[in-house]
């Protein structure tokens, strides 16, 4: 059996502990290949350290997980099919932001030919064409975030994990992101997406998933959740996101809108 015949995303019983406290509890996920999964939860909830897990830079204290078909214990053999987009990008101010690509590209031996072709269309995609030779101590917020979601996707990983991808970004292009996101899940890259900002999960996730307390409490497409209002019809993907993990407006970090300063 191949990893094409795996779930893109597999977890059972998943959990991770720090001392006493529990940051995931017995996390059992299935993610299809070409889905786009919207991973939502309260600050706190237990999402980073879930994204860490899958991309084998924490290891959990229970449970097993594979990713693309290959267990997360086998570090070598996960990371070559994976993306992942933290809150901070990992990149290099005195690199320009096309140096910075080549070089990502040349620590997972990328054809050279290919992509460089590849990371041109990608930066003229992002509106970084111009910018492309500048050093990155010279770029704004929000191009730093472009560079970081090229070099996220550059290999066209299997599964890509984007952590705030639209964080930074002026309207025009966080509407290029979220394009770009529904364009890769379209050619079967699974996007395991979590944000603050409910607006682009509604409208890009196939399936939705709420964290809170570390533990699952809803699942489902965003009409399903949205159903699940106290109202007992559909309403917003923030009404829903309240009523399943039990909080009042006033206290949620998750918005609507832009995510909180």
């Amino acid at each position: 059996m191949t990893a094409r015949d795996y779930p893109a995303i597999a977890t059972d019983g998943l959990t991770k502990r720090y001392g006493e406290t529990t940051a995931v509890a017995d996390l059992d996920l299935e993610v299809d290949r070409g889905t786009v999964y919207g991973f939502l939860g309260p600050n706190g909830a237990g999402k980073t350290t879930t994204m860490r897990i899958l991309t084998t830079l924490t290891r959990p204290t229970d449970g097993t997980a594979h990713v693309a078909g290959h267990p997360i214990t086998d570090r070598e053999a996960v990371t070559p099919h994976i993306g992942y987009l933290p809150e901070e990008p990992p990149i290099y101010d005195e690199l320009s932001g096309r140096e910075q690509l080549e070089y990502v590209a040349g620590l997972r031996n990328l054809p050279e030919d290919d992509t460089s072709e590849r990371i041109e269309s990608l930066l003229e995609r992002f509106g970084l064409r111009d910018d492309a030779d500048k050093r990155i101590e010279e770029y704004s917020k929000g191009m730093r975030q472009k560079v970081g979601v090229i070099q996220a996707v550059l290999h066209e990983p299997a599964v890509a994990f984007l952590d705030e991808p639209t964080s930074g970004l002026d309207p025009r292009a966080a509407r290029t992101m979220r394009n770009t996101i529904a364009e890769l899940a379209d050619r079967e890259m699974t996007i395991f997406l979590s944000t603050h900002i409910l607006p682009v999960v509604d409208e890009l996730a196939d399936v939705i998933g709420v964290l809170h307390d570390g533990r699952l409490v809803a699942e489902g497409d965003p009409e399903t959740l949205k159903s699940r209002a106290e109202t007992g019809k559909a309403r917003s993907l923030e009404d829903a996101f309240l009523e399943v993990t039990r909080e009042s407006p006033g206290t949620e970090d998750v918005a609507a809108g832009a995510p909180p300063e």
